[in-house]
């Protein structure tokens, strides 16, 4: 057990430049702190201690923002980055090495029973705010992209944007077909310019009107 609380601090020094000493890393990481309590939430989960575990669970979210179900299970050298609003369902399978930003959630779509989380691979990444849904695959070293909206299987070495996210990059070659997320389409912006298309060619009809009567 000590080995793997050590792992857990020496991950942070590896993915955050702005680790500076163990004391800081101890006091300060919530992320570190929600692990933490996890680990020993789902250690009374697995003794049946259901109650206990949930208790755990919950002071865990009052304190650090982050909410692991005691039922999940989280592999050695998890890493979330700042960590605030991070939802990690039941039935969810983290693996080894994987990193978390903030906001992700890794939900299930409805009140289905059995598996109904996401399992994320080792190496896996999910960036800001990205929202993982359903009993689905993120495969090993693959990379969900910043706001997206996951609700199918990812395969390894892939890189996954948009809503509903699509993949983009598999094993570091760019995927044919796929929308052009540096160039999203901007409804309100498109509607704006027709509006102001009309306006031009209904001033330009007024001036040709006046010009007819005066002429």
């Amino acid at each position: 057990m000590f080995k793997t609380l050590k792992e857990d601090i020496d991950v942070v020094f590896d993915q955050d430049p702005a680790a500076r000493s163990y004391f800081e890393v101890i006091l300060t990481y919530s992320g570190l702190h929600a692990i933490w309590a996890h680990r020993f939430a789902h250690l009374f989960w697995r003794k049946k201690l259901f109650f206990l575990a949930r208790v755990i669970s919950q002071i865990s979210r009052f304190l650090t923002g982050i909410e692991i179900h005691p039922g999940a299970k989280v592999g050695r050298r998890c890493f979330i980055d700042h960590g605030m609003g991070v939802v990690i369902g039941e039935t969810c399978e983290i693996g080894d090495n994987v990193t978390l930003f903030q906001g992700v959630t890794l939900g299930g779509t409805g009140k289905e029973k059995g598996k109904r989380h996401p399992t994320l691979e080792d190496y896996a990444l999910v960036a800001t705010g990205a929202k993982v849904l359903g009993s689905i695959t993120i495969g090993r070293n693959s990379k969900v992209g910043a706001g997206s909206v996951v609700l199918q299987d990812v395969p390894q070495n892939s890189t996954v944007v948009g809503i509903p996210g699509k993949v983009v990059i598999q094993d570091g070659v760019k995927v044919k077909g796929n929308l052009d997320h540096q160039n999203l389409p901007d409804p309100v912006s498109d509607k704006f310019k027709h509006m102001e298309n009309e306006l031009e060619r209904l001033k330009s009809e007024i001036d040709s009107l006046k010009r007819s009567g005066h002429n």
